[in-house]
C-alpha cells in the first residue's frame, strides 16, 4: 500500500494521528492565503480567455462526481446547440507533449486519462495543458467559433479568470475533520463556498443532501445531482475494430461475487454502488488515476472484474497495444472476457439546468430550456 492510499484511508476514517500534520496544515493555508491574495492585487497575473469560461471543481481531494458532471454539462449544452470545448491540466499525461488537442485515438499516457473520458463519450472539443492559458489558446485555434469554455478541476487555478464557478461537493463524504491538507483532505477552506454556485452530490435516495452540521450557512441545497449506473457493459467488444479478439460473455448476475477494482479519487463510491446494486463485491481499491498492467489484473481470478469508466479507458489502451505488439496468450483472452465496465450518468436537480440558463443569459448566451 502506498502513501497515497494509506493518507486516503486515514482521511475516511479521521485517524488521530493526522492531528501530528496539523503543522504543516498551518503552513499550507498560510501559502494558499498569500497566493490567491497576490492573484487579488495583481502580484500574479491571471488571464482572461476572449470567450466566457466556466469552472467546475472541488474544495476536497479525491472524486466527487466532477467527470460525469461535466460530461453531463457538454451533453446538455450540444442539446442545446451552444458550441462549448473543454480544458483540463490533463493530469496523468506527457505534459512535454502539451498543449494538445484531444480526439477520440487520443491515448491516457499522452493526454491523461478523464480527458479521454470526456472527448470519447461527448465527442467535444478538448485541449489539455497545465498551463490553461495555452490550453484555451490552441483550443480556440482549432475551433474558434466555440461559444463557452468547460475548466476541468480549475477551482484552485487562479491563473485563470472565470465567468462561472460550479463547486461540487459529495454529500456522503462531507469535509471529513474539516482540516486542511494535509490534516484533512480541504485543499481550500469550507469559507470557500459561500459565494459560490454549490452542487451537491449525493445518493439517490438520500434523505438528507448534505451534513448540517459541516457546513450550515448554505441556502443553494436545490442544486443537487447523484449518479445513475447504467447496465454493465464488456470493456472490450468486437467494435473496437480488433477483429482478432471478439469477446463475448454473460453479464455477472446479481448475487454473484466480483472483483471490483477502482483507481478513482474515492473508490468507496464505486464499491457502494455495486453493492447496492446486489452484487458481492471483492474490493481493490487504488490510488486515483492508477495505470493498470494486464499482468496486474490477472491476480484477480475466478471471478468477474466490474471497473469503472475513467479506469477502463486506461485498460482498454493496454489491451490494444497488446494486441499490436503481439498475439494474446489464453490467459490474457481469458481475463478480458471478464472485465466489465459499470458506467455511471449524473442527473442534474431542474435546478441545476434553471441556474446555469441564468448564468449564460448574463454572459450573452441563449439557451433555450428543455425538460431533461
Amino acid at each position: 500500500m502506498n502513501i497515497e492510499t494509506t493518507i486516503t484511508r486515514a482521511w475516511q476514517r479521521k485517524a488521530a494521528w493526522l492531528w501530528l500534520l496539523l503543522p504543516v496544515s498551518w503552513l499550507y493555508a498560510l501559502l494558499m492565503v498569500l497566493r490567491r491574495q497576490a492573484y487579488k492585487v495583481g502580484v500574479f497575473s491571471s488571464y482572461r480567455a476572449p470567450i466566457p469560461v466556466m469552472v467546475i471543481g472541488n474544495i476536497t481531494v479525491g472524486g466527487s462526481g466532477k467527470t460525469p458532471l461535466i460530461i453531463a454539462l457538454v451533453r446538455h449544452l450540444q442539446q442545446q446547440g451552444i458550441k462549448v470545448g473543454v480544458i483540463s491540466r490533463g493530469y496523468g499525461g506527457d505534459s512535454s507533449q502539451m498543449p494538445a488537442l484531444v480526439n477520440t485515438e487520443s491515448v491516457p499516457n499522452v493526454v491523461g486519462d478523464e480527458p479521454c473520458l470526456i472527448v470519447n463519450t461527448t465527442g467535444t472539443s478538448m485541449a489539455v495543458s497545465p498551463n490553461r492559458q495555452q490550453a484555451i489558446a490552441i483550443l480556440l485555434e482549432a475551433y474558434p467559433d466555440l461559444q463557452l469554455i468547460i475548466a476541468d478541476d480549475g477551482l484552485q487555478h487562479y491563473a485563470l479568470q472565470r465567468d462561472i464557478e460550479w463547486v461540487v461537493v459529495d454529500a456522503a463524504r462531507g469535509f471529513g475533520n474539516k482540516q486542511l491538507l494535509p490534516t484533512g483532505f480541504l485543499r481550500e477552506p469550507i469559507s470557500r463556498l459561500k459565494d459560490a454556485n454549490v452542487i451537491y452530490h449525493h445518493k439517490p435516495d438520500a434523505s438528507s443532501i448534505y451534513n448540517k452540521s459541516d457546513h450550515n450557512t448554505l441556502l443553494t441545497e436545490h442544486l443537487t445531482m447523484h449518479l445513475q449506473p447504467d447496465d454493465l457493459e464488456l470493456l472490450w467488444s468486437s467494435n473496437n475494430q480488433m477483429d482478432n479478439l471478439a469477446v463475448v460473455a454473460m453479464a455477472p448476475e446479481k448475487g454473484s461475487q466480483v472483483h471490483a477494482v477502482s483507481g478513482i479519487g474515492y473508490p468507496q463510491r464505486f464499491f457502494d454502488t455495486l453493492n447496492a446494486l446486489g452484487f458481492e463485491v471483492i474490493p481493490h481499491p487504488y490510488p486515483d488515476h492508477y495505470d493498470f498492467s494486464l499482468d496486474e489484473l490477472l491476480q484477480y481470478t475466478d471471478h468477474p472484474i466490474i471497473v469503472t469508466s475513467k479506469d477502463a479507458v486506461k485498460i482498454r489502451t493496454s489491451i490494444m497495444q497488446a494486441i499490436i505488439n503481439q498475439a494474446l496468450s489464453d490467459e490474457y483472452k481469458e481475463l478480458v472476457s471478464r472485465l466489465w465496465v459499470l458506467p455511471v450518468t449524473a442527473v442534474l436537480s431542474d435546478s441545476c439546468y434553471e441556474s446555469l440558463q441564468q448564468q449564460l443569459q448574463t454572459l450573452d448566451i441563449d439557451i433555450s430550456m428543455r425538460k431533461q
